[in-house]
C-alpha cells in the first residue's frame, strides 16, 4: 500500500495548505476535472510553479479510497532553500562553496545516500530540478540518516539557470561523466565549486555537460564501467575535501 502520512487530497484541504505556506513535492490531478474551486486551486498551484500531474481516476484510488475530489497532494519533507541567497551568505561565512547538482537522479534510495554523503563531505547545498528528480519523502529522509534535514536543498525549472547563477558567484562547474579526459585527481577542486552527477542509465543531460567548465571521471581498473551514483558520489566528495583540507593547511603554513 502507498505510504498515506506524508499526503493530503481535496481541493479545499490543498487550497488550505497552500495558504499556509506548506511545501507541496508535487499534486495527482484527475484528468477532466474543472470546477470552479478545483481551477483556482491549479491557478495557486502554477504561481507557485508546483509539479502538476494529470492521472486517471484510478491511480488515484489506488492511493486512497477517501473522498479525494480529483487531485491528491504530497507533501514535503524538506523546505527548499534559495540558492541566490545561501552563496553570498557562505562566502560571507569565510568559506568556499562546495555544492551537489543532481540531474535525473530519481531512484529515492540513491538520492538519499548521495545526500547523506555530501552532508558529511560538508557540502553546502545540493540543486535538483523540479521534474525529473526522486521525490523527498520519508524513504529519501530515512537513507540520508537525516542529512536531508539538515543540508539545504534547492530546486529549479531549468538546472542551466542553476549553473549560470552559481558561475555569477565564482563558482567552477564540474561535470562528472565517463567521457572526460581529465581523471578527477588530476582536477582542480580545492576552490569555489559546483559539482554535476547524473543518472546511473543516461548520465548527464548533454546540454550540462556543455554549460560545465570541466569535465572529470573516476578512474576505473576492473572490467565493470560504471560505479553505483551514490558511491561515485562520495569518492568526488571527499577527494574535493582532501584537497580544500590540504588548500587550507597551505594557506596556514602547516
Amino acid at each position: 500500500m502507498p505510504r498515506t502520512d506524508n499526503i493530503i487530497f481535496g481541493v479545499r484541504a490543498i487550497i488550505e495548505a497552500l495558504e499556509a505556506g506548506k511545501e507541496i513535492e508535487k499534486v495527482l490531478v484527475k484528468q477532466g476535472s474543472g470546477s470552479d474551486i478545483f481551477r483556482e486551486m491549479i491557478r495557486m498551484l502554477r504561481e507557485r510553479q508546483t509539479v502538476i500531474q494529470h492521472v486517471p481516476a484510478e491511480k488515484l484510488n489506488r492511493i486512497t479510497r477517501k473522498n479525494h475530489q480529483g487531485v491528491i497532494a504530497y507533501l514535503s519533507e524538506v523546505s527548499y532553500s534559495d540558492l541566490s541567497l545561501l552563496i553570498p551568505g557562505i562566502y560571507e561565512a569565510g568559506e568556499s562553496p562546495l555544492v551537489l547538482i543532481l540531474d535525473q537522479i530519481t531512484d529515492v534510495r540513491n538520492f538519499g545516500a548521495i545526500a547523506r554523503s555530501a552532508e558529511c563531505a560538508g557540502v553546502h547545498a545540493i540543486v535538483i530540478p523540479k521534474r525529473g528528480s526522486a521525490m523527498i519523502n520519508a524513504d529519501a529522509v530515512k537513507t540520508s540518516a537525516g542529512a536531508l534535514h539538515k543540508i539545504p536543498v534547492c530546486r529549479f525549472d531549468n538546472l542551466i539557470d542553476a549553473l549560470k547563477l552559481l558561475k555569477e558567484n565564482g563558482l567552477q562547474i564540474f561535470a562528472s561523466t565517463e567521457k572526460a579526459n581529465t581523471v578527477l585527481f588530476r582536477a582542480d577542486l580545492g576552490g569555489p565549486a559546483a559539482i554535476i552527477l547524473g543518472s546511473e542509465d543516461r548520465g548527464i543531460s548533454p546540454e550540462l555537460v556543455k554549460h560545465a567548465d570541466h569535465l572529470i571521471s573516476i578512474p576505473m581498473k576492473g572490467t565493470i564501467s560504471s560505479l553505483n551514483v551514490s558511491v561515485a558520489a562520495g569518492i568526488i566528495l571527499f577527494e574535493a575535501i582532501r584537497q580544500r583540507s590540504s588548500t587550507t593547511q597551505a594557506a596556514d603554513g602547516g
